[in-house]
């Protein structure tokens, strides 16, 4: 018990986000939580705050139906991109996720260099990703569709799904047994409030027709939540992503783009650029049809833009520990004036 009167340590799970205001699910009940000042004080960058899926510890006011948070306990996995914009900083999407269903919806809207960075994201992320493919009743032929993703998506658990028929949906439920967490990711309009509200077994989320015109979708989720599901797992829906920049993702390159890595370690030469050097098991691939060009100048693009984040973020690491350091200094002087 702390010395607080009425104030009780316990565990939680972040549910919901909104302006560093915390809604936190625990045994004893949903509370609205803040972290405390040390931690904001301490914070390094955006992810030393609570995110949707953190398991924090926290001391709580039960009778007022509020907490405070003191720690974020570790995380097994975490799925981050980086902020849209000029701005380099993290944004942390969601945290101790077993599986991400990546959704993508069978209409004109279906992009696979977007589909292919949601996948290096994800397996960066630590979880594991399985394709759901929605909104079949509007696709007379998925098998184009379906021969694209496996080529990109090795090994990946493929679903072609339609809420309208009610069809290819029910396997999707062997990934949401009690414990599990699966969050949905994908473009607006691509079918996860739907899918949402079907597994849920309730209305929870908005839904709106996608634009007859394009394909695309509106925006219906503005915001991350964790709900749990009758299954005892528990799902995030998060809001249409039509930005998706990388922030970390070496270790996730090796396994999205292994086909193109495993052809460059048969080139002739160690430091091979691609391009016009001589045996070259990239370019021979390409030229026989093995290798499809767009997905090598899609690993191409995607290697360049990691090289220029982390430029940008030794420059911000840099910034940091000198704010840091200046902080620690400013604390020592008003101590020693004291």
């Amino acid at each position: 018990m702390d010395a607080i009167t009425n104030t009780e340590w316990i565990a939680g799970r972040v549910t919901l986000e909104h302006k560093r205001i915390y809604r936190v699910m625990t045994e004893s009940g949903e509370l609205m939580a803040e972290i405390t000042g040390k931690m904001r004080f301490l914070a390094g960058g955006r992810e030393d705050y609570p995110a949707v899926g953190d398991w924090v510890l926290l001391s709580a006011r039960l009778n007022e139906g509020k907490a405070t948070i003191h720690s974020i306990l570790p995380r097994f996995s975490k799925f981050s991109r980086k902020v849209a914009g000029e701005t380099t900083e993290e944004q942390i999407v969601a945290t101790n996720v077993n599986t991400v269903f990546l959704v993508a919806a069978l209409n004109q809207d279906f992009n696979i260099r977007r589909l292919e960075r949601y996948l290096l994201l994800t397996w960066e992320s630590g979880a594991n990703p399985v394709i759901v493919l929605t909104k079949a009743d509007l696709c007379e032929d998925s098998e184009p569709f379906i021969q694209d993703v496996e080529g990109v998506a090795f090994g990946v658990p493929i679903h072609v799904t339609s809420a309208k028929d009610l069809t290819g949906l029910e396997p999707l439920q062997s990934y949401l047994g009690e414990g599990q967490t699966v969050a949905l990711l994908g473009s607006s309009g691509a079918g996860k409030s739907t899918l949402t509200n079907y597994l849920l077994g309730e209305e929870k989320q908005l839904v709106q027709d996608i634009r007859d015109e394009d394909g695309k979708g509106r925006h219906t989720t503005t915001h991350r939540e964790l709900v749990v599901l009758p299954s005892g797992g528990m799902i995030i829906d998060t809001p249409g992503m039509r930005e998706l920049q990388l922030w970390e993702a070496d270790g996730g390159m090796s396994q999205s783009f292994s086909d193109v890595e495993d052809l460059a370690e048969q080139c002739y030469f160690r430091d091979c650029k691609h391009e016009k050097e001589r045996e070259c098991a990239v370019r021979e691939a390409i030229e026989s049809g093995a290798l499809d060009e767009k997905r090598f100048q899609s690993y191409i693009k995607l290697q360049r833009e990691l090289a220029y984040l982390d430029r940008k973020n030794d420059k911000r690491a840099q910034l940091a520990e000198k704010e840091k350091w200046k902080k620690l200094a400013g604390d020592r002087t008003r101590v020693y004036r004291k």
